[in-house]
């Protein structure tokens, strides 16, 4: 399957002009039990998606707008059929990233928000967008934002389907086989000590470890080759 996946990962398929096509709206919404304005952007060009994304940006020294950098992969997926939403994690007054201690602990409390802020949009749209395939939520995220989609993987598996991270380094991918893991792996920074399985895991888990020898941890996200193996995950 892995090596499967992994052809498919590396051929380039289809053309970009219907990803050129879709139009980007951004909405802010009030968290008022945590006084917090959550902004997201969302891409979709479909009255009936076959299912949502959720995608959550790698951290940018809280600038603002740090959920609309991966707009180009994010059109790829809404042209593939899907309701993608794109969350602002960090504000200009928040905390900036811890970068020392025990990165594991000294960011959880990053992590913790994010996974509030994905709880949050995913519930107030259910309750707005009751139409939208809940049933079929994938969540997705690029390093920090891929820390904070595998602590949701952890904390709620049974609200999505897949778990898809662009080379988060910190938290540790969960040891389950549900939802479905797919990891993808840069080359030129290590994970930190058990955040990958072992082998063993991997293949008793089924959890999909797909390796880019040539692409960068900070390039990830627009990167051709990366949006076209997201492509074919998601297909």
């Amino acid at each position: 399957m892995k090596n499967i996946l992994f052809i498919l990962c590396i051929v380039l398929l289809g053309s970009t002009s219907k990803a050129q096509t879709i139009k980007e709206e951004s909405i802010t919404i009030y968290d008022s039990l945590r006084a917090r304005n959550i902004p997201f952007a969302i891409y979709s060009d479909t009255a009936i998606p076959r299912g949502i994304v959720i995608f959550n940006h790698g951290y940018g020294e809280n600038y603002g707008g740090s959920y609309k950098d991966y707009a180009k992969l994010n059109k790829k997926i809404a042209s593939l059929g899907y309701y993608v939403i794109s969350i602002q994690h960090e504000l200009p007054t928040d905390d900036l990233l811890a970068m020392e201690g025990n990165l594991y602990i000294t960011r959880m409390p990053n992590w913790k928000r994010g996974v509030e802020n994905i709880a949050f949009i995913r519930k107030e749209l259910m309750k707005l967008k009751p139409e939208l395939p809940w049933n079929n939520l994938i969540i997705a995220g690029h390093s920090n934002g891929g820390d904070m989609i595998l602590l949701y993987a952890r904390e709620y598996p049974e609200q999505i389907t897949k778990a898809i991270s662009l080379d988060n380094r910190r938290m540790p991918i969960p040891r389950t086989s549900k939802p479905e893991i797919y990891y993808l792996k840069a080359y030129d920074f290590p994970a930190d000590e058990g955040v990958l399985p072992t082998p063993e895991e991997e293949k008793k888990f089924d959890i999909h470890i797909i390796k880019f020898p040539t692409i960068k941890h900070s390039g990830m996200g627009n990167q051709e080759l990366i949006i076209e193996c997201v492509e074919n995950i998601l297909k």
